[in-house]
């Protein structure tokens, strides 16, 4: 997208969004908005429904968990203190535009946010991957449920703070003829690198 471009985007999303747009900024040619949480809805009806934004399709949906960020997130006009987002990547065909837009939930224990399948329906999938790696709860949405892991699968592995070997084992059981699950085998444990450096190395 070229600067002109992007600023005439910037223009009409200040515009039309006003005070429903807490940050912009841009990055890598493309412009980011960061959506207040109430007002997320609205917002992006205006984004798809408004003749000078026209984004009327989603391309990707994505769970993030910034809770090992730190303060860095407030850097990029990220609010601080806020755990999880919904990262939104939209596109105008009819105008040949992109945009990144983020929200972020209230709630880092629960989060939180309104479902955009009524706006755009690919974000059916995207939402329930979002569900089921993240925890995120989407309101609204007709059928959330699990995506990609098993229906008996505990957590949510995408987070930051889900253990690397899980919470527990799925293996089949030759007695049982079924699928069992067991508490984790594998002992956690720091894996150092074995550096091997030539004799002389360093040395004049």
């Amino acid at each position: 997208m070229t600067t002109s471009k992007q600023e005439k985007l910037t223009a009409a999303l200040t515009n039309v969004l006003s005070d429903k747009v807490g940050s912009l900024h841009q990055h890598f040619d493309e412009v980011t908005i960061v959506i207040r949480f109430k007002d997320a809805k609205s917002a992006f009806e205006l984004l798809r429904d408004d003749e000078t934004l026209a984004f009327d399709t989603l391309m990707d949906l994505c769970g993030v968990d910034y809770s090992t960020y730190g303060d860095e997130s407030s850097l990029a006009g990220d609010p601080k203190g806020k755990r999880f987002a919904v990262v939104y990547h939209l596109l105008s065909v009819k105008l040949n535009q992109r945009l990144r837009v983020k929200v972020f939930s209230e709630d880092n224990e629960m989060p939180v946010v309104d479902t955009v399948t009524d706006i755009w329906p690919t974000a059916n999938w995207f939402e329930r991957e979002a569900f089921d790696l993240y925890g995120i709860i989407f309101i609204g949405h007709v059928d959330l449920r699990r995506l990609l892991t098993d229906y008996g699968f505990i957590g949510n592995p995408f987070r930051k703070d889900f253990p690397v070997t899980g919470n527990v084992e799925m293996r089949y059981d030759e007695e049982q003829k079924r699928v069992i699950y067991q508490p984790v085998s594998i002992e956690p444990r720091e894996i150092t690198p074995h550096v091997i450096r030539e004799e002389n190395y360093g040395r004049n």
